[in-house]
């Protein structure tokens, strides 16, 4: 597809923006449990934390160094000396050097002005390379920034060295058409430059963000499990990974079928329980209610699913209710061992109906059970 790089690389930064959610602390063990579990997916690239945090940070990382995992690891640092002394302590390669760059950020935050951003990029690029890290310059607030100012940027960081610039849509205010027309213009400003996305979730546009920006040209996209993150959350890894394949028709060579299982890890570790009903990995998203919908499916699952439940270790649930129809009916019955007509099944449905009405709910096998054998029950004695 025209502007798409051929060979993206997914960014996954659970480890460290997606723990960065309010109240949100993973142990040592759990983050070697997650690494481990994405580097064996065929994740590329994990941002691991942040080392300036301190000792225990450090010691979490370090332990991350040494899986020796085949996935880059990159932790996030501001643009100043000693917050790179401290990454490289850990024993990493490669490193993001964050500056805030929109005019609101640089004045209100910083307290500085355009001169010092850059001056400040400079200094420390220089002293990255000279240690021989691999740098990734995080634009923070860059969709707040203007582009003249953030091609500036782009092109100090080419001449220093710097391997790829982080467009971050901070605030998540972006929609994907200006996203798309945002990278499209940085991309043909700084060609030489690798570009990446990192977008959050606070209108709900991550994930729309995030490709919008992949078919723009970018070639780094960040992602955290479940969408974790700060606020909203950022683009959801298990999104934008089934989007690429389904919507795009890229395939990154990542193990899908993991999607779940990983999940329900990050799921336990931030203690922030995955809804049933959450795209792509959600337990209830293969489940089907409606007759129309349980009677194509059970014709043929393409009918109303775009892919397999398990291309993502999930599986397909036929739900019995007030909107169920006979087929469904019926292929829930012979799940449980009982044959039924379709005359039968018809008869039965009104009873199905009324409880699911009543209770406000879908029926279990056990409900289903018991109006079989009432329902048999009251044919007999008819």
């Amino acid at each position: 597809m025209e502007g798409i790089s051929s060979s993206i690389i997914i960014d996954d930064t659970t480890l460290r923006d997606g723990e960065q959610t309010a109240g949100v602390v993973f142990s040592k063990k759990e983050k070697i449990a997650i690494a481990t579990m994405l580097d064996a997916m065929g994740i590329q690239e994990l941002e691991c934390g942040i080392p300036a945090m301190g000792k225990d940070e450090q010691a979490s990382i370090r332990a991350l160094v040494d899986l020796g995992l085949n996935a880059r690891l990159i932790t996030w640092n501001r643009a100043v000396r000693e917050d790179i002394e401290a990454s490289i302590a850990c024993g990493v390669k490669a490193v993001d050097i964050s500056l805030s760059v929109s005019d609101i950020m640089i004045a209100h935050k910083l307290g500085k002005n355009r001169e010092w951003v850059k001056d400040q990029l400079k200094r420390t690029l220089e002293f990255c390379k000279k240690k021989g890290l691999y740098v990734s310059v995080g634009g923070e607030d860059s969709s707040r920034a203007e582009i003249p100012f953030l091609l500036e940027l782009m092109s100090i960081a080419l001449e220093f060295g710097a391997d790829r610039f982080r467009y971050c849509d901070t605030l998540g205010i972006l929609d994907p058409f200006t996203m798309f027309d945002n990278i499209a213009a940085l991309r043909r400003g700084v060609p030489e430059l690798d570009l990446e996305v990192h977008t959050h979730n606070d209108l709900g546009m991550a994930t729309a963000n995030a490709i919008a920006g992949i078919r723009a040209g970018a070639r780094f996209v960040n992602t955290t499990v479940n969408g974790l993150g700060e606020r909203a959350g950022n683009a959801a890894l298990e999104e934008v990974v089934m989007a690429l394949k389904l919507a795009l028709g890229i395939e990154l060579g990542i193990e899908t079928r993991q999607f779940h299982q990983i999940s329900k890890l990050v799921g336990s570790a931030s203690r922030r329980p995955v809804p049933p009903w959450k795209a792509v990995v959600g337990e209830r998203v293969f489940s089907h209610e409606s007759g129309l919908h349980t009677d194509g499916v059970i014709k043929d699952p393409a009918n109303y699913e775009g892919f397999d439940p398990e291309e993502v270790g999930l599986r397909r649930h036929l739900v019995v209710g007030k909107h169920s129809g006979a087929s469904g009916l019926m292929e829930r019955y012979r799940s449980m061992g009982i044959h039924m007509e379709r005359e039968e099944a018809k008869m039965l449905l009104c009873r199905v109906r009324s409880t699911a009405q009543r209770n406000k709910q879908a029926l279990s096998d056990k409900d289903l059970s018991r109006l079989y054998l009432d329902n048999k029950a009251d044919n007999w004695a008819a």
